[in-house]
């Protein structure tokens, strides 16, 4: 059975596991990365699929705009285990995601990702068409969804962040979780 909940701070390991081998090391090569990188899912926004407690599948959104003062949000990224990809999870995910992201009332949601896959969610190029991103894109590929009909209507100019920044991390525990993990290996 596969269950989809909020993502928690113990999952971060197991989702990204699951990253790099669903996307490998290029994926922080990604222009949509630039808008995630060093910040916070939007707040409600992360959610991991579980087959019993392992984690198999994991979509997050972000804040951002999509060009100046048009709020939004950026999908991505969606994995699910290569071994389960013909489940239907990322269509769970994808369903669940964007019905949170409404309830919560946002009212667009933009990615970058396979026009063929992404239609069926009600995905399309033509709501794209005034954005850029902060980088190069296959401008088949950037799209576009309106939860709240007109949200992305002439919308134009760069898609940037705004979402919450990460925290930075508190240097005497960096410094002391590295210090023990040295030791531990020391004394292997």
């Amino acid at each position: 059975m596969i269950t989809i909940r909020q993502e928690t701070t113990g999952d971060v390991g197991a989702r990204e596991a699951l990253l790099d081998r669903a996307f490998g090391p290029a994926r922080f090569e990604k222009t949509c990365e630039r808008v995630r990188e060093g910040r916070m899912p939007a707040k409600g926004l992360a959610f991991v699929a579980l087959r019993g407690r392992k984690v198999v599948g994991t979509v997050r959104l972000w804040n951002v705009a999509a060009g100046p003062g048009r709020p939004a949000l950026v999908l991505g990224p969606l994995a699910v285990d290569a071994d389960l990809r013909s489940l239907g999870i990322g269509a769970m995910l994808m369903k669940h995601a964007l019905a949170a992201a409404a309830a919560i009332g946002h009212g667009a949601v933009l990615l970058v990702g396979d026009a063929a896959y992404y239609e069926r969610f009600g995905f399309r190029r033509d709501l794209t068409e005034g954005l850029w991103m902060p980088g190069p894109v296959e401008r088949e590929r950037f799209l576009g969804l309106e939860l709240v009909r007109g949200s992305l209507s002439d919308a134009f100019g760069l898609v940037q962040p705004t979402g919450e920044r990460m925290p930075r991390p508190d240097i005497a525990t960096l410094v002391a979780a590295f210090s023990s993990e040295s030791a531990m290996r020391k004394a292997a």
